[in-house]
């Protein structure tokens, strides 16, 4: 597994090349990108000057941004799907083979076997195109029991049935693991030694906030890894280790502190808390 270097998930938003050179300069192993955003430079440039770029850098793709949204109106979904292989074609040859996407755990119109119907059929087509050119598909399972208080309808908020979710819908089908959504779902670290390193798309890290407990933690309010030491972010990351993950591990902290900072900042304090993270776990 490798630091993985995120713009957006720090709150900040920049260019590939601005990326490419921050994550250069923090010494990450790899990036986040915009599918979109490299159709448009492989259309200028060229998918080798791409390569050629990432290769000079010494870093490695993480995932790129999953532009189909699923749960959208049935014409902007069909819209996006037909665009989604020209995309997954351009990431295979990359080699930037992960993708991934949230799932809602409530819904105020599909009660839970209406709703995981709903996303068979809408997240099938999805991983049946990206599984024609190799890409892995990671779900994330949200866990916050404070987005389910007064929602009509819940729904998959835990692992073990976003696995199920996952099994269904492809071999190509993992997850996203989110320690913050371990935490407020009462799922342990160890859990994932459960876990095999196929069914392990994507990770995030971060930490919950201090003076709450699990089921008061609130979604978007979060802390660098390592932080507040609610989350077991060593224990985690040896987990992930033992299973052979060999993926990205990304800093998603929805912190308002690392918002207000500067680009750099950001993406200094996100690579000083991966680095703290893996000297925790005996990683280095």
């Amino acid at each position: 597994m490798f630091p993985n270097f995120s713009p957006r998930a720090l709150g900040i938003e920049l260019s590939f090349d601005e990326s490419v050179k921050l994550a250069r300069r923090f010494h990450y192993g790899g990036i986040d990108v915009s599918i979109a955003e490299l159709q448009q430079i492989a259309a200028q440039r060229g998918i080798s000057a791409i390569s050629e770029q990432m290769a000079s850098a010494g870093l490695r793709f993480g995932a790129w941004s999953m532009p189909v949204a699923y749960a959208a109106g049935e014409d902007s979904w069909r819209q996006a799907l037909s665009e989604l292989p020209a995309q997954a074609q351009l990431a295979a040859s990359l080699g930037a083979d992960r993708t991934s996407t949230p799932v809602s755990p409530i819904s105020d119109e599909r009660a839970w076997d209406e709703n995981y119907r709903f996303h068979l059929e809408r997240l099938g087509p999805i991983a049946e195109s990206l599984a024609a050119h190799g890409i892995r598909f990671g779900l994330e399972w949200i866990g916050p029991k404070t987005l389910r208080d007064g929602a009509r309808y819940s729904f998959i908020h835990t692992m073990e049935d976003m696995l199920q979710l996952a099994a269904d819908l492809g071999d190509n089908v993992g997850l996203l693991v989110d320690i913050f959504h371990l935490f407020t779902s009462h799922t342990d670290v160890s859990a994932v030694r459960g876990l095999t390193n196929a069914q392990v798309v994507n990770v995030h890290v971060n930490d919950a906030v201090a003076g709450r407990s699990a089921d008061e933690q609130m979604d978007l309010e979060r802390a660098l890894p390592a932080e507040t030491g609610l989350t077991d972010v060593a224990g985690f990351l040896q987990a992930l280790d033992a299973i052979g993950y060999d993926g990205p591990v990304t800093v998603e902290p929805f912190s308002q502190r690392v918002r207000a900072l500067a680009p750099a900042g950001a993406a200094q304090a996100a690579a000083d808390s991966l680095a703290l993270s893996w000297q925790l776990a005996g990683l280095q």
